[in-house]
């Protein structure tokens, strides 16, 4: 289990463990901070003493490999993984090359030691600056707390209205600073991943490139490098679509924190000052308690908690409540008081102290307590009406004539799905569609609306439905299989759930993912991959019941079975499951990561860190003609590499795209200034796959082949399950046509029933 969400519904408990979770966030920034500090050090040793190199880059590699992220939740994604792992990797890379002992690293200054600076100085200063003003906001409360909680209730009632006004300014304030402070703990934590890893990608880039021997070394860390640049657009597009909803759902609670000051099934919890009595003539002194009661055991637990004292716990008590009545203030001096009758001590009554006259209410209301006459506790909550969508004949009706609208219409508009329509043309055509008594409108024919707007209704339609299209019962379960296992086991997974879904459901989620993957297959035009359209439906057609910080974490687990559905939707969505595995009762291990299964695989030429290792033969068999890719401007860019303008440049003769980077392509970040470890420029987020060379014919410059090459064949050897659109899966004994030399190292390329994709040279033989 990694570090514990943190839940804005706490901050308005502000319990211990609350203040435990935070303890533990400040804690990691703290050593991320260290490490920084520490890498940055050795940064410099490296560039400043050139005679100690060696032993400055032992050091360095060790700083990384004994360095992990911790994450937020029970799983991680397999970019997730591949990040995490990357320091491991980074620190082999470096301890081959020491030992060739040159000079490689004339641009770190750029390209590693400011972005990570930057970044400890701007993001984790600030937390460090958030963490005081919490502090300190925390002090001011209570100490206020407290001192309003003795004032007499006897004094002039306009004295108690302000006392009462100021405790309440510094609470609403206090609370906020709460919010905001937990905020940005969440928001570093999951932005560390990427800020961090990626300039040392671009660090990487560079060494190879002023590297005397390095060519080899880059060829094999290339694959490496793009999968990795994949892993980490996908992690910060999975951040950016979190951080919204998080934001969105502090907003929420801000506005009403009260429906969201209970998450679980316990009855109530908070803070109550407790009367101890002493003996004459020591009177009685009041002792603040984080109190949990369970209404079903009628059961109060107690644990003593001061925050001023360096937030250390005491014991716990727990009693049994027979009774709860008011206790009014002639009979104590004091406010918001409540007399529990203990069942565990026959005629002792126990004393409690609110926070406020609302808190009072809560704990009254939780309690059973009894009130004068007259005086009501209830509430009233008013939710306004939304849009009555429902799945029924007149949905499904609507979300055929938009589907067809959309392929008929715009199938190629860039940014399909992700650009919005205006926000009142949307709701106004959904009114109109899903409107039984008007007549339906043909939104192929009719030029009324555009393909913005519909495509906004269809999902404005799919999230105003009383349940998600994939279900709250089902949610956990569709969620399950993304958080581990392997490819296979999770499509059969997705498969036989799907097959769980009510029939009106699961046709239209049939429909809409044959029209998804129509949509991807017209990419090279609108922009949008299979990755961008589990961002853009993930949430829209499933998400839990309860909206907590933990559920919004899931985000990135719903956008990988949305994918799943859309690359495999025409086998999930036409066949029955064979079998259905039964549910694990513990935790499945996680498969490994794309890279570590393809380093796995039976001497399959991908990655092989050390050059004295390598197959002779193999290699040779690529020989010439394997180029390295490299692009020779730098455009220093924050946004994803795997985001490509379709300005950049690409091969001459590309059969198919795929979602692979361009050889060569250096992560630099923030810097603008041109080098040999030079980066292609980056565009738009959105246009991910774009101009990504992936499958090409061979250079007639470098290969020249005989003029039989193009139409030899081979012969698989073993069976290959393709991980890429660019490659070919295939059985042992398939036979490949119009075969040749891939510019991908240790790659060919070939033709299989009509389709020419990259096939792994030491899978085949040659006929």
């Amino acid at each position: 289990m990694g570090l514990h969400p943190l839940e804005f519904s706490e901050c308005y408990l502000d319990s211990p463990g609350f203040r435990e979770k935070i303890k533990a966030h400040e804690a990691e920034l703290d050593k991320t901070n260290r490490f920084i500090k520490e890498l940055y050090k050795d940064g410099k040793n490296l560039i400043n003493a050139t005679k100690q190199l060696g032993m400055a880059q032992r050091k360095f590699a060790q700083c990384l490999g004994e360095f992990q992220f911790e994450y937020i939740g029970d799983a991680k994604t397999d970019d997730e993984k591949c990040i995490d792992e990357s320091l491991q990797e980074f620190s082999s890379f470096l301890k081959n090359l020491e030992d060739q002992r040159e000079l490689m690293m004339r641009n770190i200054t750029e390209t590693l030691m400011k972005p990570l600076e930057k970044f400890r100085k701007e993001q984790l200063g600030t937390v460090r600056a958030e963490r005081k003003k919490f502090e300190k906001e925390t002090e001011k409360y209570y100490s206020s707390l407290e001192k309003l909680l003795n004032m007499s209730a006897k004094k002039k009632e306009p004295q108690l209205q302000e006392a009462d006004t100021q405790v309440e300014t510094m609470r609403l304030h206090f609370q906020e600073e709460s919010l905001d402070y937990v905020c940005k703990l969440q928001e570093i934590q999951e932005r560390k991943k990427f800020e961090c890893v990626e300039p040392m990608l671009a660090f990487f880039q560079t060494v190879f490139t002023f590297y005397h021997q390095g060519f080899e070394l880059a060829k094999d860390f290339d694959h490496y490098k793009r999968a990795l640049q994949i892993n980490i657009q996908n992690t910060r597009s999975r951040f950016e679509g979190t951080r919204s909803e998080v934001n969105e759902l502090m907003k929420r609670i801000k506005e009403a924190p009260q429906e969201y000051r209970q998450t679980s099934a316990i009855s109530c919890e908070g803070y109550l000052y407790v009367q101890e009595k002493r003996p004459p003539p020591f009177g009685s002194s009041w002792v603040k308690r984080y109190s949990t009661f369970v209404k079903e055991q009628k059961i109060l637990h107690m644990v003593t908690f001061d925050h001023r004292s360096g937030g250390k716990i005491g014991e716990t008590e727990s009693v049994t409540l027979k009774s709860c009545l008011r206790k009014t203030t002639d009979t104590l001096d004091r406010r918001f008081c409540l007399d529990l009758d203990i069942t565990d001590r026959p005629g002792t009554v126990l004393t409690v102290q609110a926070l406020s006259e609302d808190d009072h209410k809560f704990w009254m209301q939780a309690m059973g307590g009894k009130e004068p006459i007259g005086h009501y506790l209830g509430r009233a909550l008013s939710k306004e009406r939304g849009i009555d969508a429902q799945l029924d004949e007149v949905g499904l009706s609507f979300v055929k004539n938009s589907i067809s609208a959309i392929e008929t219409r715009g199938i190629n508009d860039q940014g399909l799905y992700r650009v919005v329509g205006v926000s009142s043309k949307v709701q106004k055509l959904l009114s109109l569609m899903i409107d039984e008594k008007s007549n339906e409108v043909d939104l192929s024919a009719s030029e009324d609306w555009d393909v913005k707007t519909i495509t906004s209704a269809l999902k404005l339609y799919l999230r105003s439905l009383p349940e998600p299209l994939m279900t709250y019962g089902l949610y956990k379960e569709f969620i399950s299989p993304a958080k581990g296992g392997s490819p296979e086991s999770r499509i059969q997974a997705v498969h036989c759930l799907v097959h769980k879904l009510p029939e009106r459901n699961r046709q239209v989620l049939g429909l809409l993912m044959k029209h998804l993957a129509n949509v991807v297959a017209h990419s090279k035009h609108n922009l949008m991959t299979v990755a961008n359209l589990g961002v853009v439906f993930g949430p829209t057609l499933m998400r839990p019941q309860e909206e907590t910080v933990a559920a919004i974490m899931d985000l990135k687990f719903q956008n990988i079975v949305v994918e799943i559905l859309i690359e495999h939707h025409e086998k999930i969505f036409t066949d029955a499951p064979e079998s259905c595995p039964v549910a694990p009762a513990a935790p499945v291990f996680s498969a490994p990561t794309r890279q570590s299964k393809k380093m796995n695989r039976q001497n399959r030429p991908l990655a092989v860190y050390n050059p004295q290792a390598l197959d002779i033969q193999n290699v040779s068999a690529v020989g010439d003609s394997s180029i390295l890719a490299t692009d020779e401007t730098s455009m220093g860019s924050n946004e994803s590499v795997s985001s490509q303008s379709s300005s950049a440049s690409a091969p001459e003769t590309p059969v198919e795209r795929t979602d692979h980077p361009p050889l060569g392509t250096s992560l630099s970040s923030g810097s603008n200034s041109r080098s040999p470890a030079a980066a292609p420029p980056r565009c738009a987020p959105g246009a991910s796959g774009e101009n990504l060379p992936a499958v090409t014919t061979a250079s007639p410059e470098k290969d020249k082949p005989d003029e039989n090459v193009t139409s030899r064949k081979a012969k698989a050897v073993y069976p290959c399950e393709a991980e890429h659109d660019s490659e070919l899966s295939f059985q042992v004994g398939t036979i490949f046509n119009a075969v040749t030399h891939s510019r991908e190292p240790g790659w060919l390329e070939g033709e299989l029933e009509g389709k020419r994709g990259l096939i792994p040279e030491n899978y085949v033989e040659w006929l």
